[in-house]
């Protein structure tokens, strides 16, 4: 549901602008809750993840989820990615400090897209990327594959730069032919971590598109971005960041999936 407002007014709204609490998110793993702010007569829906509705994780800092949703939208602002809803750190709120997001999507659930999709060999769609092979309970293969789309190659990008280690196809929504993409908590730690369900553009070569979004995260990050991070991740996760840009940058390409260590998101969807 986006807003003409534009991004740096809505996100000042959203950092210190009055919340109203309309309840609470219960599919979500943390604790959730949808949230409107009003401006000049607009009422704008709002996802409002405060910290201390995280749960503990082992592998991420505790506390810290918020910030890094913070730093995703910033970060995808750098590199003019437009896949992230406008997102703000926001001090106090009604649960106390917090992330607070732009609502996309409709309102109430509808059926998902079909992003990724899981089907027989034979089915798969000829222009669809295949991620997994598995089977079914009769020992069937089937293919799970992803959509060739540009904008979904665009996240698929961005998730290498953030390291991010939850995309799942639910954190997709598309709204009126946009896509967008959600749920940033757990990403942009030190250690690799990417798990994703993107895998398909392994291997492709970076287009001079988005050579020049690295580039443009790369300046970022010398100046006022690298800056303002400072404030939502660790200094160890900063030069991590850094030099993965620097990869990207250096080898053109989509990076292969690790051999080492689990590279998908659980559930997939």
């Amino acid at each position: 549901m986006p807003t003409a407002i534009d991004a740096e007014r809505l996100q000042r709204l959203l950092s210190d602008g009055p919340l109203e609490v309309e309840g609470r998110l219960v599919q979500a793993s943390n604790f959730v809750l949808r949230v409107w702010v009003e401006d000049g007569g607009e009422r704008i829906p709002a996802v409002y993840k405060p910290i201390r509705g995280e749960q503990p994780l082992w592998d991420f800092p505790e506390g810290t989820l918020a910030g890094r949703e913070s730093a995703a939208y910033l970060i995808a602002a750098a590199g003019q990615w437009d896949c992230v809803p406008v997102t703000a750190l926001r001090p106090d709120g009604p649960m106390g400090a917090g992330s607070v997001q732009q609502w996309v999507g409709p309102l109430e659930p509808v059926a998902e897209n079909d992003l990724l999709r899981i089907d027989p060999l034979e089915a798969v769609p000829s222009d669809y990327l295949p991620v997994l092979g598995v089977h079914d309970e009769e020992d069937r293969p089937l293919v799970v594959s992803h959509a060739p789309h540009q904008d979904l190659r665009d996240v698929a990008l961005l998730d290498v730069v953030l390291n991010n280690a939850d995309r799942k196809a639910s954190s997709l929504i598309l709204d009126d032919g946009h896509l967008y993409a959600v749920d940033h908590g757990l990403t942009l730690h030190a250690e690799e971590k990417l798990r994703t369900v993107l895998w398909g553009f392994a291997g492709e070569p970076l287009s001079e598109c988005e050579i020049g979004r690295l580039e443009s995260v790369r300046v970022a990050l010398a100046n006022a971005l690298g800056e303002a991070l400072r404030g939502a991740i660790q200094e160890d996760e900063l030069e991590a960041l850094r030099d993965r840009v620097e990869e990207l940058l250096e080898t053109r390409q989509f990076p292969e999936p690790p051999d080492h260590r689990h590279p998908l998101p659980w559930p997939l969807w």
